[in-house]
This record gives C-alpha cells, sequence and structure tokens, in this order.
C-alpha cells in the first residue's frame, strides 16, 4: 500500500467561523446613530463613528444588542464576556425552569372506596409538585352503559382535589374513556 506524499495530502482546513448572534464593531453597518447604553460609558445617542471610538478609547467593542430599534441599541462591552454572560444566564433559566409533566390516573366505573381513596393520594401527591393530572374512568365491553357512575366517580375526585387542584373542564366522554384534566392550583 502506497502511502501520500506530504505535498499530495488534502489541505488542512482553517478554522471555521461560527456565526455571531451580535453584530459587533464594523460589522454594524448602513446605521448613522447608535443609542449606547451601558456601565461604562453616559447613555444617549451617538453617531456610529464616535459610538466606536469611544469603544476603542477603552479597548472594548461595540455590541448591538437590540438592532430593531430606532435608533439601534448598542453596548460597550468586552464581547466574549458578554457571551459567557449571555450563555450563564440562560443555563441558569433553564435550570431554574420546571417541566410540567402530566400524569394519568385510571378509574373502572366500579371503582372500590380504597382504591380510590390511595388513587386520590397519588393525585393529591402529583398536584402538590406542579404537575398535571389526567384522569379518567376506563369503559370496558358492556360497562360502558354505567357512564353515570364514571361521571359521578371523577365529579367527586374533582370536588375532593379542590383545595390542591382545579378541573380544567367537565369530565367527557372521548370514546371508551371519560377524562377530566386537573391542574395545580397557584401557589
Amino acid at each position: 500500500m502506497a502511502y501520500p506524499q506530504p505535498n499530495q495530502m488534502a489541505p488542512r482546513r482553517g478554522r471555521v467561523e461560527k456565526e455571531m448572534p451580535n453584530r459587533i464593531n464594523d460589522k454594524i453597518r448602513g446605521v448613522s446613530q447608535v443609542r449606547l447604553v451601558g456601565d461604562n460609558v453616559e447613555q444617549g445617542i451617538y453617531t456610529y463613528q464616535e459610538a466606536i471610538r469611544i469603544a476603542d478609547d477603552q479597548n472594548l467593542d461595540l455590541v448591538e444588542i437590540s438592532p430593531n430599534a430606532d435608533p439601534p441599541v448598542c453596548r460597550i462591552v468586552d464581547y466574549q464576556k458578554f457571551l459567557y454572560q449571555k450563555k450563564r444566564k440562560e443555563k441558569e433559566q433553564k435550570a431554574n425552569s420546571k417541566k410540567i409533566e402530566i400524569k394519568e390516573i385510571r378509574f373502572g366505573p366500579q371503582t372500590d372506596e380504597h382504591d380510590y381513596q390511595f388513587k386520590l393520594k397519588h393525585a393529591m401527591e402529583f398536584l402538590k409538585e406542579g404537575n398535571k393530572v389526567k384522569s379518567y374512568v376506563f369503559f370496558r365491553g358492556r360497562s360502558i352503559l354505567f357512564k353515570e357512575q364514571g361521571e359521578e366517580i371523577l365529579a367527586r375526585f374533582c370536588a375532593d382535589l379542590e383545595e390542591v387542584g382545579k378541573a380544567e373542564s367537565a369530565p367527557k366522554l372521548e370514546g371508551k374513556r371519560m377524562i377530566v384534566m386537573l391542574a395545580p392550583k397557584g401557589k
């Protein structure tokens, strides 16, 4: 097997430039005036050349924050530090946001009292944790004749959970299921 000679190898690839989320310094085009905001500058409207000069004097970057405003809003900061803080803030917000899950609780039309209380306790825990509860009565075979019993169970279930959650709608029949959704009450 013959190995390629060094001069025959494919050229090395250069570093790929990432697309920047904000325009900075000379990338800000088509603008005669900008509104400067930030800690290290007096806020106000400046010409583009004056804003660039102020940024150069401080050895920082002119970063366009809000391009759609009239005039565009810019900030004088170290761009890498700005990106780092922005990424950190987004990560923190993502960590603080809670994903709401939907927990399901299934009843039969002739559910016993003990089973009902057991499922009620679980639903209460789910709602206290901030999750939604989808409760339904499943009708199998000829048990569809007992629609009224299913409706009574769900109505009682909603009434028992009134302290911690509220029903988003009245029980409704969808095929062989009678469904009600419960959302946690605000704290």
